[in-house]
């Protein structure tokens, strides 16, 4: 079998995968992506082997994987915007199904571009900051490694020597968002926004965190679903951090995708506890304040619950589904607080 594909992927914990093609990350250019598109870097998943899989340029790979290199620079490059600024602290070098054809070595620099920049981005010009510097890489493995120092960035430059393939790159930080003024309502639980799902009773299908990823998912895989309760809780939870403490308008609970496993029913409750720890969060005795109480919920739809009078500001919620199912968005609107 080529890679490990039965154990599941090492991640960052409490870290949002910065490039993920989810979050918006995407390529911008490259040296060279003669063997297999540099678009793959930011997409989900390890990447996918295809036995006996050919183009007319070579092997089928599900990487970015350039040409051997036969003169110029000492390295091929690929440039990748993040989907949302962030402080990055960690990397992901994956190199799964590229063995013989593995980068050596990798380095990355990161650059902060301010928003509305005018024309088309200079991508060798910009001004990088080395982050990593150059590291050897293993074959058919995801290499997990550190920033050299926690670095504000929108942009992320991967550097090989020589040259060579990589299956996927994870850009793992904590989300930076640009705000709007504080009277317009936001999503002050979207991960686009510094939201970050600290904790659940259990994520046997899909990560919590997708229950508060951008947009709508494309499929059921994309939202938050639990396996099939059989004994213990009566119902499953999950718990978030919002980006910024505020005050909250309106709920949205969507099942898109979700039909014959949905939630019956839903609770979102919320506290104010500025710099909580998860534990602390998930003990019985935290003051939690009711938003939505034990709604009905159907299939495949958008469920939206507009609060009846203005709340104080909280920090935190906590989604009850009743008993298990699959919940594909949870949208938390309100305003931030000074």
């Amino acid at each position: 079998m080529q890679g490990d594909e039965l154990r599941p992927p090492s991640v960052f914990t409490g870290l949002v995968d910065l490039a993920a093609a989810s979050l918006g990350g995407r390529a911008l250019g490259t040296s060279d992506d003669f063997f297999a598109s540099v678009d793959n870097l930011v997409q989900p998943g390890r990447g996918e082997w295809r036995e006996g899989a050919y183009t007319d340029r070579g092997k089928w790979m599900d990487g970015w994987e350039s040409r051997r290199r036969r003169g110029g620079g000492p390295f091929d490059w690929a440039v990748v915007e993040l989907g949302a600024p962030g402080l990055v602290r960690a990397f992901d070098i994956d190199t799964n199904h590229f063995t013989g054809n593995h980068a050596a070595f990798a380095a990355v620099d990161l650059a902060a571009i301010e928003p509305g920049a005018p024309g088309e981005l200079d991508l060798e010009a910009l001004s990088w900051t080395e982050a990593l510097p150059p590291t050897p890489l293993a074959g058919g493995a995801q290499n997990l490694l550190l920033a050299a120092t926690p670095t504000l960035a929108t942009h992320a430059r991967l550097r090989i020597y020589p040259d060579g393939g990589v299956a996927r790159f994870r850009v793992y930080g904590d989300v930076q968002p640009r705000w709007p003024a504080l009277d317009q309502r936001v999503d002050l639980a979207a991960l686009r926004n510094g939201g970050r799902a600290l904790a659940c009773s259990d994520m046997f299908f899909s990560p919590m965190a997708n229950a508060i990823a951008p947009g709508d998912p494309a499929d059921m895989g994309g939202g938050w679903e639990t396996r099939r309760r059989r004994h213990g809780r009566p119902h499953d939870w999950l718990i978030l951090e919002l980006g910024a403490r505020g005050t909250v308008e309106r709920v949205e609970l969507d099942t898109l995708f979700f039909k014959g496993n949905y939630p019956d029913r839903a609770s979102v409750l919320a506290v104010d506890a500025p710099g909580a720890s998860t534990p602390e969060l998930m003990l019985p005795d935290t003051p939690w304040r009711p938003l939505v109480v034990d709604e009905a919920l159907g299939p495949n739809a958008r469920h939206a619950f507009d609060l009846s009078e203005p709340t104080p500001p909280f920090t935190h919620v906590r989604l009850d589904i009743v008993p298990d199912g699959g919940i594909s968005r949870l949208r938390v609107l309100g305003k931030r607080t000074p």
